[in-house]
């Protein structure tokens, strides 16, 4: 089996599988530029063409203006339209002096999702879908378990407490060596200006964890799987 053709069925899985899409959904993708959101965008916009359930999907871009990186929003502007999906550019920032205890990647991120859900709240959409890969999600497991002491991890699906939105996670039964692989084949541009902080976090050191569990057991990840989030 070809690897588009694997992660279509297990993007297809999910959907079934945790309910993600519904009738008259509007939905607003995060594309943060990287191969996961991409990927996400072309298998979003191609199940929007399929007749029931009919849905609505849209993208948005955080740009955020004081971290230094950049991803070339021409090349998004192009790959959403080559794929009939409008794309909106927000703006967020942040002041780290607000809160010493907290990462500079914590308080990017934690700003971004909060000015997604804003705007996605404020123009009629009722979902919010992320690009998050079951490695992202088992890693994530792993984290909680050895720095917070607790078993929690990212959920296929969640309803927001402070929003009226739910977050959808498509690609949490797809590796991400897949997405690699495609993200090769299909000539994905990569970020003009990488994040400066991203090879320096907690999370970089336990995904080398979590891939010599895999080395010990090639089934490794699909245990995990069981024992976090269960069978649907």
């Amino acid at each position: 089996m070809k690897t588009e053709e694997r992660i279509q069925r297990q993007f297809n899985k999910a959907c079934v599988d945790y309910h993600l899409l519904e009738d008259g959904d509007r939905i607003l993708l995060a594309l943060s530029g990287g191969k996961d959101s991409l990927e996400l965008c072309r298998l979003m916009a191609r199940r929007a063409r399929i007749f029931r359930p009919k849905i609505e999907v849209e993208a948005a871009h955080v740009v955020m203006d004081n971290i230094p990186y950049e991803t070339d929003r021409c090349y998004l502007q192009r790959f959403c339209d080559d794929l009939g999906i409008k794309l909106h550019l927000l703006h967020s920032r942040f002041d780290e002096s607000t809160d010493p205890r907290k990462t500079k990647c914590f308080l990017c991120a934690w700003n971004r999702r909060k000015t997604l859900f804003q705007f996605a709240g404020a123009n009629g959409f009722n979902k919010v879908a992320l690009g998050h890969h079951q490695d992202d999600i088992l890693t994530t497991w792993l984290m909680n378990v050895t720095f917070e002491g607790n078993a929690g991890t990212m959920q296929p699906k969640l309803q927001m407490q402070h929003y009226n939105l739910q977050i959808i996670r498509p690609l949490c039964l797809v590796q991400e060596a897949w997405i690699k692989e495609v993200a090769l084949q299909e000539g994905f541009e990569k970020q003009k200006t990488p994040c400066p902080y991203e090879e320096v976090t907690r999370r970089s050191d336990i995904n080398k964890v979590f891939h010599q569990l895999e080395t010990l057991n090639p089934e490794a990840r699909y245990s995990m799987w069981k024992a976090v989030i269960g069978n649907p």
